[in-house]
């Protein structure tokens, strides 16, 4: 795997991450502060509690909600990629045996290329007939 597409992966997997982690803390938050209120209206030794304790409650709920979306999220993401790269590799083999080759990990990689390869060609393709047509 090249270093520039790891970097766009691992640069995907942070925003899927900090996006999940920010709904997560909202959500958890938005039900932390309904927690605190109702604890403030219904429960006497509650109500008598400091402001601060009540916000560090609220931020502690916050901060689970975060933690636990953005794992959650992390973990989703990997899955994903995981069964896309095997299904990928599946391929690979079964087109690298029809062809008599034995799918090390090299010849995986040259086939990814030429795959690649043939897929950016093809875009070129239709790029190029897509703007001749436009043109007309």
């Amino acid at each position: 795997m090249n270093t520039q597409r790891r970097k766009d992966e691992i640069e995907k997997a942070y925003q899927v991450q900090v996006a999940a982690g920010l709904r997560g803390a909202a959500q958890f938050g938005a039900v932390g502060l309904g927690l605190a209120a109702i604890g403030h209206y219904s429960w006497p030794a509650f109500r008598r509690q400091t402001p601060a304790l009540k916000a560090w409650l609220v931020t502690i709920v916050s901060v689970l909600g975060l933690c636990i979306r953005a794992e959650t999220a992390l973990q989703q993401h990997e899955l994903e990629q995981r069964l896309r790269e095997n299904s990928i590799r599946r391929e690979a083999r079964i087109d690298l045996a029809r062809r008599g080759l034995v799918a090390t990990e090299t010849e995986i990689a040259k086939w990814k290329a030429e795959r690649e390869r043939a897929r950016a060609e093809v875009a070129a393709v239709v790029a190029e007939q897509q703007a001749s047509a436009s043109a007309q």
